[in-house]
């Protein structure tokens, strides 16, 4: 076959460095932009972006011709130079050292849209290491919490 083509959903979550609470509102919907053109850059499509003070949600249909490490760096990389940008209160920010990435069925993909963009509500009585943990328990991911935390 000639052509080559792919789907892959997949969510990525991902905290800043120690889990500073420093994504200020204001910067939000720019960073969910400025990640989608680097997704974009990588010919992949971000279809969701959502955000706290301490960790971003993505809903991407993966690049076809890229790594999910490579995918990974590009995004933490290029949006942690951007956000430096953003005033002197940034200019020490960094996202945590490793991420979440997770298959999903399309089916899937309309609940975990509104799970993304109901992050604001559901984090005034969930923690990000909370909602971790139960993301990787849901998609059966065993974690070591001796390594997951930065």
């Amino acid at each position: 076959m000639p052509q080559s083509l792919a789907q892959v959903l997949v969510h990525i979550v991902f905290s800043t460095k120690n889990r500073e609470r420093i994504l200020a509102p204001e910067i939000r919907d720019e960073l969910h932009a400025y990640v989608g053109g680097i997704v974009g850059n990588l010919s992949g499509s971000l279809l969701r972006a959502g955000s706290v003070e301490d960790h971003l949600h993505l809903l991407v249909a993966h690049p076809r011709t890229c790594s999910p490490a490579a995918l990974i760096e590009a995004v933490k990389t290029g949006s942690s130079k951007w956000i430096k940008t953003k005033g002197s209160r940034y200019a020490g920010f960094q996202w945590q050292a490793g991420y979440g990435m997770f298959s999903i069925s399309p089916g899937h993909r309309t609940a975990l849209e509104r799970y993304i963009d109901s992050q604001e509500e559901h984090h005034r009585t969930v923690s990000f290491p909370d909602e971790y943990r139960e993301l990787c328990a849901k998609y059966g991911v065993v974690i070591d919490e001796r390594y997951v935390w930065d």
